[in-house]
């Protein structure tokens, strides 16, 4: 059994020691460090640390917080599932969570079940939103630049053999807008 830490800072402007001391403390043997906002999808350290932990051999990853680990408490979640069916344990400082002993592993599994209730709620209030919206007669999205003055022009000009180019150009707007306001009026 060995107890692998990992770190993440977001620059390499910001310090790491205290992430590594905690995780030294709590008994890491090898501390994997990222350099990166939780936020980018490819962290290096994260996946050479996921590599180097031994399947089914009782290892255990330790972070210092449980937001040094994921990008979101989904991924968060996803990882330390992955990491329970290999037979590693997860084990959070802050938080207190450790997976090695069950009332741990309980806790981690009702922050799994609230996490995925709350992705479904927010879901559910967005098509709420949405539907409510277009009942007053609202769409979501950017407000186009062609107002009717512009569509008319655009029509116009287009009428009179001038390239799509040439009428954004006149119009001060872009190719695709003016494409969809002249098909939008075909």
């Amino acid at each position: 059994m060995s107890i692998i830490g990992y770190a993440r800072v977001s620059t390499l402007k910001q310090n790491s020691e205290l992430q590594e001391y905690a995780l030294r403390q709590a008994g890491a043997i090898r501390i994997f460090t990222d350099y990166e906002s939780g936020s980018k999808a490819q962290r290096p350290q994260l996946t050479e640390c996921l590599n180097y932990l031994r399947d089914h051999d009782g290892d255990v990853l330790v972070v210092w917080k449980l937001d040094r680990l994921g990008r979101s408490v989904r991924h968060v979640i996803e990882t330390v599932h992955v990491l329970g069916e290999r037979g590693i344990a997860f084990r959070s400082l802050t938080e207190g969570f450790d997976t090695a002993n069950a009332g741990g592993e309980f806790l981690f599994h009702i922050m799994a079940a609230l996490a995925q209730m709350e992705r479904r709620m927010i879901v559910e209030r967005t098509y709420a939103g949405l539907e409510a919206a277009r009942r007053q007669g609202r769409r979501g999205g950017r407000p186009t630049v062609m107002t009717p003055e512009r569509t008319e022009t655009a029509r116009t000009l287009r009428n009179q053999g001038k390239s799509v180019d040439h009428i954004a150009s006149i119009l001060g707007v872009g190719r695709s807008s003016i494409s969809r306001a002249l098909m939008m009026h075909i």
